[in-house]
């Protein structure tokens, strides 16, 4: 029986992937109603506070949009990146990695993507290098945000580990400095993908349209025209603070009279309130701004998948646990496969951190161990569907970043495979050396 409710859940994952936007959402929903009424599986847990955190942090974030802090931050971002355009395949991950670890969202990659594909392509670097480990970074940074839900989610399930005392500095403190070193190897990698610019047959045919050579070789055009206003920059200011002290407030327990994830959402929540009276914003502006309607989005879909995974991984709990308690125990670095796995088909690291991490802590692996895996939550660029992916496949106009013939050889695959490798092994090393 286990495996052929195994086959349902997969197939719905599946088909809900390909219905894109809340379709995931809406076929976990089903999935649990099959698994409850049709297969009499007790309920699972619904992810309530990982829904409460993207929505509040979101809501944070969106503030920062409507007020004009985000395009301040782009405008530096992008600073930066036409700065260094002969290393834009080591810079524009590096800031896509730092923008996302600080606004908790890999979203924020769509207002770089398009800045790092220009300059790449300015300088005749295949702009599928820098696009590709640039989509990577973005994902990675989820897991070393301190503001993520995700991370918010794998601080819950290590505090139900008896007499463990980790908390958000011993997770950043691993994951931080592994990713750094997973994202390296990546793009080093990236440096090696494709035929140079000037030696590809595609390219070069493309430019014997003068419509297209004219749009590559024009002048620059910045991504930001207009000043930045001081109210602006004071939004900006509020949203650091409130991540410093969600840091402050992690990293120190003692000083929390909540839980970590009522501290995000009573911060956050605080953080755009104070956003809306400072710019004078319409509450209306923050409900109508993007990144609100992505994460709308982004809370039904992990309302409905984990609510599906839970029900149907606590279901056969027991069965799990009984055959893979000896391979896990004398070889724990097996289970990072099941979490990569398992993250390439829930299209989100919050719902894989919810629907794998308790079974691995069931299965009696070290917290630490567990801290190393956590990046491997980021698969989901294996089934090349996701937003990020598809939006760095529309912003290069060279189309050498694309989806291959087999679905599964796309542009993000190697340098998307090396830097998850890299990066757990990375932290089990940290792991023991810390």
């Amino acid at each position: 029986m286990f495996w052929f409710q195994l086959v349902i859940l997969l197939v719905l994952i599946l088909i809900g992937a390909q219905m894109k936007g809340i379709g995931l959402g809406l076929m976990g929903a089903i999935g649990t109603l099959v698994f409850v009424y049709g297969f009499n599986l007790p309920i699972g847990k619904a992810p309530i506070d990982v829904m409460l955190i993207i929505l509040c942090v979101v809501t944070a974030t969106s503030s920062l949009q409507a007020s004009g802090g985000m395009d301040f931050l782009i405008s530096i971002a992008e600073k930066i990146i036409r700065k260094n355009p002969k290393h834009i395949t080591f810079v524009g991950p590096f800031v896509t990695f730092i923008f996302t670890v600080f606004a908790g969202t890999a979203h924020i990659s769509y207002s770089l993507l398009p800045i790092i594909s220009e300059v790449s392509l300015k300088k005749r670097v295949r702009p599928e290098r820098p696009l590709s480990i640039s989509v990577i970074a973005a994902h990675f940074g989820i897991t070393a945000s301190p503001i993520s839900a995700a991370t918010v989610g794998m601080l819950g399930e290590l505090n139900t580990i008896p007499g463990t005392s980790m908390g958000l500095g011993n997770v950043l403190l691993i994951v931080f400095p592994a990713t750094l070193i997973g994202l390296f190897f990546g793009a080093l990698v990236a440096t090696k993908m494709g035929k140079e610019l000037d030696h590809d047959p595609i390219f070069l045919e493309k430019l014997n349209n003068q419509t297209f050579a004219n749009s590559i070789n024009s002048a620059d055009v910045s991504a930001i025209k207009t000043p930045v206003s001081k109210t602006a920059k004071y939004t900006v200011l509020v949203f650091l603070l409130g991540v410093l002290m969600i840091v402050v407030l992690g990293v120190f327990s003692s000083l929390r009279k909540t839980t970590m994830a009522e501290s995000i959402e009573l911060i956050m929540l605080s953080v755009a309130l104070i956003n809306l009276v400072i710019a004078k914003l319409n509450p209306s502006q923050i409900a109508e701004a993007s990144i609100f309607k992505t994460g709308s989005q982004a809370i039904l879909c992990i309302f409905g998948v984990v609510w599906m995974s839970d029900t149907f991984i606590s279901a056969n709990q027991i069965f799990l646990t009984q055959n893979l308690q000896y391979m896990v125990t004398e070889f724990p670095w097996v289970f990072s496969i099941a979490t990569f796995f398992t993250a390439s088909l829930l299209f989100s690291q919050a719902a894989t951190v919810k629907a794998i991490m308790p079974l691995g802590i069931k299965l009696g692996i070290l917290p630490v161990s567990l801290i190393a895996m956590y990046p491997a939550v980021n698969a989901d660029f294996v089934i090349p569907s996701y937003p990020t992916l598809v939006a760095a496949i529309n912003f290069d106009k060279t189309g050498t970043t694309k989806i291959g013939r087999f679905l599964l050889n796309h542009s993000f695959m190697l340098p998307g495979l090396v830097t998850t490798f890299i990066t757990v092994l990375s932290g089990f090393i940290l792991s023991m050396l810390i």
